[in-house]
């Protein structure tokens, strides 16, 4: 919890495109700050100073700290004033503690700016972040849009082809992310066209870009087509669509593919980048999503709060004598607990302590995505350990984490 015991005015912030709106009132709930602040340096600068001169310290909170209120808490800091931001499911439980339903600028600065001042526990530190966590924070925010796009675009194109050609989807279709059959559909997308390429011309054309599976997919799409006669009505449809399609598809993969390497390139001149690759399993985008969303680590006080924040920690839910069993919590960030549960399914063939682990949980009745939460968990308090000790990963022996 942040010592807000020495602060003399809680400036709360509204942050907004254009400007942003500030409520700050004093410990004892005096307000002397209320008015739109404009979204620049210079404006803003001169009203934390004149804050700074009149009361002594400035903690300035605001609910949104990596996009609109970047600059903002960047120029506080700058300025000599205290940071935090309040995190947005907190502050909308807490907006439903005041009265009237209306929502505007000044009501939701000043909720901001009260929560601050009577419940400091809800803020979250805001530390100074460095210049290569700024740029992993960018790259790894544009990643998530390409992947998001890439599924779009998969998807569309499987669901024009499964009521045209159902059985001629099944074979493309789980395979969309491998640049032979993206640049495939892209020249000869129809039933039509495929049937008329024939298996050999498909095979030489597969060949350059996917020498081992050539031959096996070539067949496989020569096959589906003869095993539909009748002609679905719209079936010229996707003869235009799917084509522009996968050439869109295939220059979000070579996006994708690039970006990848310039978070790789930038990832290994982190200072934590030696420790968090050293954990099996542990990827580009597990590395990059903990200086992303969790920094150093040194934010959390135990393996267990730095699990809450990645949605690892079950919570109870009962009332009265009904217990309705244990659910994810909802806060916390998504982006780092998909990074760890997707390091933990890497991670099964990576070792066997980690297999071992997993298949305990298995043996007591757990499904598949439960014992992978539970390892990604468990893996949650090793990096912890590791980040607040310095030291790298030690594989532990699996006849002991068998016994344990």
């Amino acid at each position: 919890m942040l010592d807000t015991g020495d602060v003399g005015v809680f400036l709360g912030m509204d942050v907004g495109k254009t400007a942003h709106h500030g409520h700050g009132p004093m410990p004892a709930g005096k307000k002397v700050f209320d008015k739109p602040m404009p979204n620049s340096e210079p404006k803003l600068r001169a009203a934390f100073d004149k804050l700074k001169t009149k009361f002594g310290t400035v903690l300035v909170i605001v609910d949104q700290p990596a996009s609109t209120g970047a600059l903002p808490l960047t120029v506080a800091r700058d300025a000599g004033c205290e940071v935090a931001y309040l995190p947005g499911l907190a502050m909308r439980r807490i907006t439903g503690l005041y009265p009237g339903e209306a929502k505007t600028d000044a009501k939701d600065a000043a909720v901001i700016a009260d929560a601050a001042r009577t419940m400091p526990h809800t803020l979250r530190s805001r530390e100074l972040t460095d210049e290569i966590t700024a740029e992993l924070t960018v790259l790894t925010g544009f990643g998530q849009d390409l992947a998001a796009e890439a599924t779009r675009t998969s998807n569309r194109i499987r669901g024009l082809l499964t009521p045209f050609h159902p059985s001629l989807e099944r074979v493309p279709g789980p395979r969309l992310d491998h640049p032979a059959v993206t640049w495939l559909l892209e020249r000869c997308g129809s039933p039509a066209a495929l049937r008329k390429a024939g298996r050999r011309r498909l095979a030489e054309a597969i060949r350059p870009k996917a020498p081992r599976m050539a031959l096996r997919l070539a067949d496989d799409i020569s096959d589906a087509p003869g095993e539909q006669t009748v002609i679905v009505p719209g079936t010229g449809t996707p003869d235009i669509v799917i084509p522009s399609l996968a050439a869109s598809l295939a220059a979000v993969h070579d996006q994708r593919r690039a970006l990848e390497a310039q978070i790789s390139t930038l990832l290994e001149a982190h200072p934590l980048h030696p420790a968090l690759t050293s954990m099996p399993g542990a990827g580009i985008r597990t590395a990059a999503a903990l200086p992303v969303t969790a920094g150093d680590g040194t934010g959390f006080p135990s393996a267990a709060h730095l699990a809450s924040h990645a949605r690892l920690t079950p919570t109870t839910k009962s009332s009265g004598t009904p217990i309705h069993g244990e659910h994810a919590p909802r806060g916390g960030n998504r982006q780092l607990k998909r990074a760890m549960f997707l390091s933990a399914f890497a991670c099964m063939n990576a070792g066997p302590a980690s297999r071992t682990y997993y298949d305990r949980q298995r043996a007591r009745g757990t499904t598949h995505s439960q014992a992978l939460l539970r390892l990604a968990r468990q893996r949650i308090s090793v990096l912890f350990a590791m980040l607040r000790d310095g030291t790298f990963y030690e594989s532990p022996n699996p006849a002991i984490t068998l016994a344990a």
